[in-house]
């Protein structure tokens, strides 16, 4: 069972399920058809009567935002554990899942959790042992065990420094050869633009008609040149002068 151990995948399982029917699994859900022994892993079977009622435990390792980190096995009049999430209808039907007992889950967000339920096993007795799994108790004279295991972080969403300083590089080069040279020529806190050295003057067309726009009477009202008004309105200050002296 070592040698077994030792294969098993470690990407944590995102969501577990339970299904009237192995052909009736979801895509991407692995069915626990048979125990560890190569038994019918039927948790519906009566032991009395056949009966052709069956139940799956079935999970998925999807790359989902949140993954299972715990798991228990209680029975149905028990009070439900905070955090956790009783399977109550099967996934494919919609019809009770287990009879007397509720398998419960316990989530938590992919990037929150350290560690999480990487596998999943039934066991046809409930005196065998598994290396490196956890009993969750027994359900038709069948154990069911799980494994823990550690959240992968993934590369991608993890940059180290050295790659987040090649790409600042990367892009202050291609921002550089994007701009015109008269861009980069600085001094102090000034950048120069291609507007600087650029004389801004009225255009010559404007003075033209200049004297006759003078002479416009507009609603009475004569706009008068600068001479005009100097004219009319010059004061010496003569006697301001002669006070103070």
């Amino acid at each position: 069972m070592s040698e077994e151990n030792s294969q098993l995948p470690t990407e944590p399982i995102s969501a577990v399920g339970i299904i009237t029917s192995i052909s009736k699994a979801p895509n991407g859900y692995y069915v626990v058809a048979q125990t560890t022994d190569g038994s019918d892993a039927d948790l519906w079977k009566d032991g009395l009567f056949k009966s052709k009622v069956t139940r799956y435990l079935c999970f998925s390792r999807e790359t989902d935002p949140e993954v299972v980190v715990d798991i228990k096995l209680m029975d149905a009049k028990d009070a439900l554990p905070e955090f956790f999430t009783p399977l109550q209808e099967t996934m494919d039907t919609k019809e009770p899942s287990l009879r007397k007992k509720r398998l419960c889950v316990k989530m938590r967000p992919r990037e929150a959790a350290e560690t999480a339920v990487c596998d999943i096993l039934i066991t046809a007795k409930s005196k065998y042992q598994l290396v490196n799994y956890t009993c969750i108790g027994d359900i038709n004279n069948m154990g069911i065990w799980y494994r823990m295991g550690n959240v992968p972080r993934h590369q991608s969403s993890q940059e180290t420094p050295s790659e987040i300083q090649t790409d600042t590089s990367l892009t202050v080069s291609r921002r550089a050869m994007s701009r015109p040279d008269h861009e980069q020529q600085s001094s102090g806190n000034y950048t120069m633009t291609a507007l600087d050295d650029v004389p801004f003057v009225v255009s010559e067309k404007f003075y033209e008609n200049r004297l006759e726009m003078e002479q416009v009477n507009l609603m009475g009202i004569t706009i008068k040149s600068l001479a005009e008004i100097e004219e009319e309105f010059q004061y010496n200050f003569g006697t301001e002068r002669s006070i103070v002296q």
